[in-house]
């Protein structure tokens, strides 16, 4: 197989969730169809799809694993894709994993790496749990001819954790964002406004910090709302046991947010990319985020302000002041699924051939 420019591709994807339900399966599932829609014969090997399949994608499904253990859930799913690849046998495709395989080319990491728990104490990393995630992950990384990292937070920490394999490291090739309905340019009452938090992972997203944040803005804006969009109430109601009303619990809906929130907060902890920070961006809703947040990278100065989490809580509530008051009109994040497949088209041009 030559590298011919025009060469129409056969790329097997493997996810074990296959459809719109999550950050990751969710960039899977519209990078698929963009390669599709390019003219690529692209398959998909999976636990379960979870959506209408879409049509020209031929999805192979294995059956749902039980989802904890995780480490176990992630070793059966790959022993199960490894015995279909020896019984389907795809000896011309390129086979692109989104998930802990050993039979694969390409890997694309959306999160942090598992190897993060060198760092902590010893007692924290003396168990099976952690030897199987970090066998796993260490095997996905080796096998795999390149790795795609989602953002610029993933690439640097892959490559400090396993500096051996940084050479096989791509440019990151971030999510897109599907353009949808934009706020409208509107002048925010001084006393009041909305906050809006979005995260079903309300912990690692940072919701504690960010409800505290809200609350030391409500001294000087007593109509300050606070809504928070993903958890569900009683799972956070705790948080908010001195406020006075001033908050709404939403708990998760598909539907769209974004035009309802005057800034977006996300002082997340860990955010390997952040989908929600460039899907605000995208509806002109300015951002206030860590900058421990992959989409830092795509937040420029007039979409909003990056801080160290390390920061107080006046400076990230005066960064919400400046954003309540500000006058002129948030620029429109842009960026399509059919970038993101045409970058990946050059990464897999790049590899060929793909014989293991």
């Amino acid at each position: 197989m030559t590298a011919t420019p025009d060469k129409k591709l056969k790329l097997l994807h493997v996810v074990r969730r296959y459809g719109p339900v999550g950050g990751m399966e969710r960039y899977v599932w519209e990078l698929t169809q963009e390669l599709r829609d390019l003219g690529h014969e692209v398959e998909v090997l999976c636990e379960v799809c979870l959506a209408e399949k879409p049509q020209g994608i031929a999805v192979h499904e294995l059956g749902t694993i039980a989802p904890r253990p995780r480490w176990l859930a992630l070793l059966r799913f790959g022993r199960r894709g490894a015995r279909w690849l020896k019984a389907n046998p795809r000896p011309d495709w390129l086979i692109h994993s989104h998930e802990r395989l050993s039979s694969h080319h390409i890997t694309t990491f959306h999160g942090p790496p598992f190897a993060t728990v060198r760092d902590r104490p010893w007692w924290r990393k003396v168990s099976v749990r952690v030897a199987m995630q970090m066998y796993l992950e260490r095997r996905e990384l080796t096998v795999a001819k390149n790795i795609v990292p989602n953002s610029n937070v993933i690439s640097d920490s892959l490559a400090h954790y396993y500096p051996e394999l940084a050479h096989k490291l791509t440019k990151p090739v971030v999510p897109g964002v599907t353009p949808g309905i934009a706020r409208e340019t509107r002048s925010v009452p001084s006393n009041g406004g909305v906050i809006g938090f979005v995260g079903k992972e309300w912990q690692r997203k940072g919701l504690p910090f960010a409800a505290e944040i809200v609350a030391a803005l409500r001294r000087t804006r007593p109509d300050l709302q606070f809504c928070v969009v993903g958890p569900a109430a009683g799972e956070v109601q705790h948080l908010f046991a001195g406020w006075q009303g001033g908050y709404q619990l939403q708990g998760w809906s598909d539907q769209s947010h974004f035009t309802g929130f005057d800034v977006l907060l996300h002082p997340a902890k860990a955010e390997p990319y952040g989908m929600v920070i460039s899907e605000a961006m995208a509806a002109r809703v300015p951002v206030v985020i860590s900058d421990v947040c992959g989409a830092a990278a795509q937040v420029t100065p007039p979409a909003g302000m990056v801080l160290p989490l390390s920061a107080p809580i006046e400076a990230w509530a005066n960064a919400l002041e400046q954003q309540l008051r500000r006058s002129e009109p948030v620029p429109q994040f842009e960026r399509s699924w059919r970038t993101v497949a045409q970058e990946y088209e050059i990464i897999y041009r790049q590899s060929l051939p793909f014989k293991p």
